[in-house]
């Protein structure tokens, strides 16, 4: 089959963008050869790869599992360019990452300045995602890595691996400063106001069986988008809630919120770095995630 190349790549902005128009932007094409494209495409491969209605444009089934493996395809055609327009003695190229806050807070920023350093001619773009949505984003070769918190569920191809340890500790505002007089049973704070991340998230699956294990029904006062936002409403007294300890320390040393002892402690948590095992790396990906992998996990 001898299908034009940029059939492809006007397929894959489309798909990334789930819109004509905005493709077309991207593209610096216009919205009727985008359309007249896509039927070009759709006619060579002899089958339906979008679905048009008048609010939009939708991916077939045909066409998501099609769009998996151009997308895929794309990035790397798109680092191998990037490097052929550098020398050979430094690594060079783009690396798409999604990481969740709670992992860019407790490594990312510290890896990232440190391998910059080293290898100036390597670009970043990172997206801020939950780690749901950083797990499905990879999967379907959006992005290169996904760096994020356990728990999650991982297809078979995607490799996970371990780059920190963290354990979350429940604390509180000076509002609340009677629980850090003796430890309680979490049955014992199920009445008191609590602050967590939203339901759709891991961590909120996470928290809520922690709960449930112990006989207690998670049932939050808040709900907050990302975990920058937890101590910062736990420090103004508007609940109380569990936080990764590197997180909440410099908060506790300031002595603007206070650790609650519990008899009952969460398991250990990790930070992670996931890739596609069958699809291939670039020089710059290997070299960043050989040099994730070098430092001991603590």
């Amino acid at each position: 089959m001898n299908i034009n190349y940029e059939y492809y790549k006007v397929f894959y902005y489309v798909g990334k963008y789930r819109n004509i128009t905005k493709a077309a932007q991207a593209l610096g094409s216009s919205q009727p050869n985008v359309t007249r494209v896509m039927k070009l495409l759709e006619g060579e491969l002899g089958c339906q790869l979008l679905l048009r209605s008048n609010k939009g444009i939708a991916l077939t089934e045909k066409g998501e599992q099609f769009y998996e493996r151009i997308s895929a395809a794309f990035f790397q055609i798109q680092a191998a360019e990037e490097e052929l327009n550098h020398d050979g003695k430094l690594v060079a190229g783009t690396i798409i990452l999604g990481t969740t806050e709670t992992a860019l807070h407790l490594i990312l920023f510290q890896r990232l300045k440190e391998f910059k350093r080293e290898n100036p001619r390597v670009c970043f773009k990172i997206y801020n995602y939950n780690t749901k949505e950083a797990v499905s984003e990879l999967t379907r070769g959006a992005i290169d890595f996904s760096i994020v918190t356990s728990p999650f569920h991982i297809q078979k191809n995607i490799r996970s691996e371990r780059l920190l340890g963290f354990r979350d500790v429940l604390i509180c505002g000076e509002a609340y400063t009677e629980l850090t007089r003796r430890t309680r049973h979490l049955a014992e704070l199920a009445g008191y106001p609590w602050v967590c991340l939203g339901k759709n998230t891991m961590t909120y699956d996470m928290t809520s069986d922690f709960f449930l294990r112990n006989g207690v029904v998670l049932k939050p006062d808040i709900e907050v988008a990302t975990s920058d936002l937890m101590t910062p409403m736990i420090q103004n007294n508007l609940g109380i809630g569990y936080v990764p300890e590197q997180l909440a320390q410099p908060w506790l040393d300031a002595g603007s919120v206070y650790c609650v002892p519990v008899y009952e402690e969460m398991e250990t948590r990790s930070v992670c770095v996931l890739y596609d095992a069958k699809r291939g790396q670039s020089r710059c990906e290997k070299e960043f995630l050989e040099y994730l992998l070098s430092f001991p996990v603590k």
